[in-house]
């Protein structure tokens, strides 16, 4: 059996005064880890971003949405459908996506009950589907119409399945669940963990007021009163890339492939939560970039911070960070051996090399293309 092959990227990313990801009250998440309260980020959180980063770069955008009908219905009136025919039209699309169809709720103009995670021109070829069959559409809606009973299905499920089930260069990387249509589905290359401080970080009161511009004689102070949190320290941020996975899913297209990790690898170190980003402004880099390719299973790091790290007399938790990663680099390659590991290197804000974690590069540029150079690198060759 083909051992499968993980790129595995590691970094460490100071963050400013930010929430960069709400829990249900509003205040930036935490968690509990090694007796201490930390700062977190989901995967969730930092995936989407990276997600439209690569569609934008790539000019390949999709959507994960409900309004697949709804969209589609817009599309037909602005092409000068009447509303009711476009309505009916974008019920059949779903109605016609597989046998029994997919499961949508006519109140709201039959959004589907599933996302869907689907390339955006897609909503432009269910149109074309639907103006390819618009007399017999015209029919169906009639004869509904006359006699009160539900049209059966009637465009070609074979043609509306293949839309809802297209693949983008995204969808490679991150997958997509689509349980209506088993076809659809496709399993993730990416696996991204929580983002999560490496040492302690309490949730910072930021008491605000906003002053009315326009205030009534005699009236004085502020308008409003409020206290936000923040949260702020050094992140140690873990995803790993199935490399078998993705070439598997580009139905063996290693160039494309080259070109996804290479572009997933940056938009991972660069990319940044939006989450109140007009009052936080946290628009960070990574100060270290570490990354290692492995046959057989990914290995992360985060168990380097389960005792959280202590600043340095000075101040400052990027430095002693730094030392604990390369500091449990060294003890993976002792327990695990270093015959499953094909390559690693690392670049950092220092820009002189640390030894345990291999290969160093000048830049976050320079890594990103080592990274689909290294992971495509047969086993026992120089990368």
């Amino acid at each position: 059996m083909t051992r499968s092959r993980f790129l595995d990227l590691h970094l460490l990313h100071p963050v400013t005064a930010a929430n960069l990801n709400r829990d249900e009250s509003g205040e930036p998440k935490t968690l509990q880890l090694g007796g201490s309260t930390r700062g977190l980020v989901s995967s969730q959180a930092w995936k989407r971003p990276i997600r439209l980063d690569i569609e934008e770069e790539l000019g390949e955008p999709a959507a994960r949405t409900r309004m697949v009908p709804v969209k589609v219905a817009e599309t037909l009136r602005a092409q000068g459908w009447p509303e009711d025919l476009a309505r009916f039209a974008a019920a059949q699309i779903a109605g016609s996506a597989r046998p029994k169809g997919l499961k949508t709720n006519a109140a709201e103009n039959h959004r589907t009950q599933a996302m869907i995670l689907l390339p955006t021109d897609a909503i432009t070829a269910l149109a074309a589907v639907c103006r390819d069959h618009r007399r017999a559409l015209e029919e169906a809606l009639a004869a509904q119409n006359a006699t009160g009973k539900p049209a059966a299905p009637l465009l070609p499920t074979e043609t509306i399945a293949a839309q809802l089930t297209r693949r983008t260069a995204t969808i490679a990387l991150f997958g997509r669940m689509l349980a209506e249509i088993p076809s659809g589905h496709v399993e993730g290359a990416v696996q991204m963990a929580p983002a999560f401080t490496v040492h302690q970080a309490d949730l910072q009161p930021d008491f605000f007021t906003t002053v009315e511009d326009w205030p009534l004689p005699g009236e004085h102070g502020s308008a409003h009163l409020q206290t936000a949190f923040h949260t702020a320290g050094v992140f140690y941020r873990f995803a790993t890339v199935n490399i078998t996975e993705l070439v598997a899913n580009l139905d063996g297209d290693t160039a494309t492939a080259a070109h996804l990790v290479e572009q997933f690898t940056w938009s991972f170190i660069m990319t940044m939560p939006k989450g109140k980003k007009t009052s936080t402004a946290a628009h960070t880099v990574p100060d270290l970039a570490h990354y290692v390719v492995r046959d057989s299973r990914p290995v992360s790091y985060g168990a380097a911070f389960e005792q959280p790290v202590k600043a340095q007399p000075q101040g400052g938790f990027t430095a002693p960070a730094r030392h604990a990663l390369a500091q449990y680099a060294t003890t993976i390659d002792r327990l695990v051996g270093t015959r499953r590991r094909t390559a690693h290197g690392h670049a950092s804000a220092t820009g002189t090399p640390i030894e345990p974690l291999g290969a160093h590069h000048r830049s976050y540029q320079d890594l990103a293309a080592a990274c689909a150079k290294a992971a495509f690198t047969p086993a026992g060759q120089s990368s």
